[in-house]
């Protein structure tokens, strides 16, 4: 994750392509639900938009983390 000499995240693309691929992996259900009317589809939605809030945490505490490592060593 942070590289402990200079506190960079090595992993940013990793990260962004986590992200992309939750998103992307949403769209199927999203089209099932809101153009087909699929209820167990919006089920699956709300699962997948929870697990992109939780990632979304750990991405915005992984950030301040890096920036304050950064803060305290400049």
């Amino acid at each position: 994750m942070i590289n402990e000499t200079d506190g960079t995240d090595r992993d940013a693309p990793a990260r962004y392509s986590e992200l992309t691929e939750l998103v992307r992996g949403m769209e199927q259900d999203f089209h099932k639900f809101f153009v087909q009317g699929n209820k167990a589809a919006g089920t699956r939605v709300r699962q997948a938009m929870q697990e992109l809030k939780t990632f979304a945490q750990a991405v915005r505490t992984e950030v301040q983390s890096i920036k304050n490592t950064k803060a305290d060593a400049g």
